[in-house]
């Protein structure tokens, strides 16, 4: 992805979130400059890396496949100073993440507002495929049978619980706007924790044809 893409689609997401008083921490809007020579009192958020994650699943197009997310919180399985993670993303209109599922996470995914959320579940086999088994979920407690691949709607307001090792791929309705997308679950580990389909880039390259306008997750090593 280039940076004048990231710069613009965080610009954008700020705009979003505002929209539906979703309100980021202070330090979601420090420059780069901001960043060099913080690491003493901000290493609980580079350590868990905290902050914006934007990626395409190196597809090439975000549009089409990509997602914005913002780790607001998040502990650490080495530390264990928090048991928990809290993310805020952004899914566009049919913009799908792709099938994947989690070795040990355990996740609330909750429409936070805008569009609908669609969710197309699996469970996974003893070789990881596609299950064709159907799936026997948890929607704000309610429990609900899908059938696998089917097109499970998540209107404002409603969340599902997803286990570990439970196939998942999601994007916005057609036609009905962007969605915003919270996100509650135990510890966050990308780096360990994502079991994608098909042979994918978690962090894509960044094409740097312009200066950062605030850093990503994946920055910070270059500047602290």
């Amino acid at each position: 992805m280039k940076r004048s893409e990231i710069n613009h689609i965080i610009k954008e997401a700020v705009r979003f979130f505002t929209s539906h008083q979703f309100m980021l921490p202070e330090w979601a809007f420090w420059s780069p400059d901001k960043w060099k020579g913080s690491y003493n009192k901000c290493s609980e958020i580079v350590d868990n890396k905290l902050g914006w994650d934007i990626t395409d699943f190196g597809s090439g197009d975000f549009w089409k496949t990509g997602l914005t997310l913002f780790t607001v919180r998040n502990g650490n399985l080495q530390t264990h100073n928090k048991v928990y993670c809290e993310k805020i993303m952004i899914s566009g209109e049919e913009q799908e993440t792709p099938v994947h599922f989690h070795w040990n996470k355990t996740e609330d995914i909750i429409n936070r507002g805008g569009g609908n959320l669609v969710i197309e579940l699996w469970h996974a086999t003893p070789d990881d495929k596609l299950s064709d088994e159907d799936v026997i979920i948890s929607i704000d407690g309610i429990r609900t049978t899908v059938k696998p691949g089917e097109r499970l709607i998540l209107y404002p307001g409603q969340s599902v619980c997803l286990p570990p090792r439970l196939y998942h791929k999601f994007y916005g309705e057609k036609g009905l706007g962007k969605v915003l997308i919270g996100e509650v679950s135990v510890v966050n580990d990308d780096d360990n924790d994502n079991r994608f389909f098909d042979n994918i880039g978690r962090f894509p390259q960044t094409e740097e044809d312009t200066e950062p306008v605030h850093l990503l997750v994946k920055d910070y090593p270059n500047y602290l």
